[in-house]
């Protein structure tokens, strides 16, 4: 089990912030299932769903930003997890693009790789592992976005979501999986026991050129596209994501 408590350059989780941020919430005090769910609820939540600059920046920064995707999101809550001594390691996948559609849109959509690079986290609970992947998008995102499409009750792709209960996912943790984007899923890249390790062997396949301009100029459209569903100005319709 210590592997899957080490710190690392991307989990630095002695950083002050983070400290600070685990001493407020005092979660050292609650007990193992109490501690991943308020843990699991803070990233889930009160970071919102975004782009950062690159997959492979530390929890630190992902705390900073206050927003995150799936493996931003799963490098902020490893680290949490860790720093409260809850054991969790990284799976790594691709999804299809697909499920981006809506955030991204237009020719940057077109221009984008088929296959996204994806993780979720996996944590250690009474001799069992848990996948926490429902953390990605938070709850005031996702209301908007099933308030925006109330007629899809089962699947549902685009936006960031790829899931078949589209009207109650089960992004809520109690010992239990979580899912959101795991419909989208094309390839498995297998279990390691740091992002480090992760992002060592894979990374997202963009030419210097396309990752200069999605660093750039689309994150932020992507961001902001987010951003209006979250407050309930997105009026792009139907057409701008896949229901299958």
């Amino acid at each position: 089990m210590n592997n899957y408590l080490t710190e690392t350059k991307i989990l630095d989780y002695s950083n002050a912030s983070i400290q600070q941020l685990i001493e407020q919430r005092q979660w050292k005090k609650l007990d193992t299932v109490a501690r991943i769910k308020a843990t699991y609820n803070f990233v889930r939540d009160e970071i919102k769903f975004g782009y950062n600059l690159a997959d492979d920046i530390a929890a630190s920064q992902v705390l900073a930003d206050g927003y995150g995707q799936c493996n931003t999101k799963a490098t902020l809550l490893m680290a949490l997890l860790r720093a409260t001594g809850v054991p969790n390691r990284i799976h790594g996948f691709t999804i299809d693009k697909a499920l981006q559609k809506g955030a991204i849109t237009g020719l940057w959509y077109s221009l984008s790789p088929r296959n996204i690079l994806h993780s979720w986290v996996e944590v250690y609970v009474d001799e069992q592992w848990y996948f926490l992947e429902g953390v990605i998008l938070d709850k005031g995102y996702l209301t908007e976005l099933q308030k925006q499409f109330n007629d899809c009750k089962t699947t549902f792709c685009g936006y960031g979501a790829y899931t078949s209960n589209f009207d109650n996912p089960p992004i809520e943790w109690n010992l239990n999986n979580t899912f959101i984007q795991d419909k989208g899923i094309n390839q498995d890249f297998g279990i390691f026991d740091t992002p480090d390790e992760f992002y060592a062997k894979h990374q997202q396949e963009l030419s210097s050129i396309k990752k200069f301009i999605f660093r750039n100029i689309v994150r932020h459209k992507m961001n902001k596209n987010v951003e209006r569903i979250r407050n309930g100005t997105d009026r792009y319709g139907v057409n701008s994501m896949a229901l299958l």
